[in-house]
């Protein structure tokens, strides 16, 4: 009897456990699983995305700015094809739209190099403006990758 119990609550716990792990495998959707490793696009065009708060009054100064200091770099970057700049009067923002060759081109370019760069625009805008910081707030950095 004592034997007949402990089988009956070994298949009663196994039973549980195959319900379990029944569920939990069902819930996984495969198609996202495969979507999510970014790896699979290193050799394929990307565009890397900003979004900057401009204040009207700024927009002519950092408009000078970028072209004074970000177009003479990018343009000297392996694998940059060029770039588009909106800005939204009524939201008081940017959108840059950087196009690279492809990801690993772009992620070899050193942040040191980057923060140099980003270092002489600040500067450039705070001599223009006769002002002690940067008035341009990043709102978000992103990239893109271009589908089918």
């Amino acid at each position: 009897m004592k034997i007949n119990f402990k089988i009956k609550e070994k298949i009663k716990n196994l039973t549980f456990l195959f319900i379990c792990l029944f569920i939990f495998l069902s819930q996984i959707n495969s198609p996202i699983l495969k979507a999510l490793p970014m790896d699979t696009y290193q050799s394929e065009l990307v565009t890397e995305e900003l979004r900057l708060k401009i204040p009207s009054e700024f927009k002519k100064i950092w408009l000078q700015a970028e072209k004074e200091v970000w177009e003479p770099w990018l343009s000297i970057q392996e694998g940059f094809l060029g770039r588009q700049i909106f800005w939204n009067k009524e939201k008081e923002e940017a959108l840059i739209l950087v196009n690279w060759e492809n990801k690993k081109l772009w992620k070899s370019i050193s942040m040191n190099e980057v923060n140099e760069i980003q270092e002489k625009f600040e500067e450039n805008v705070k001599t223009s403006l006769n002002i002690n910081f940067n008035p341009f707030q990043l709102i978000y950095e992103g990239e893109l990758i271009k589908q089918g």
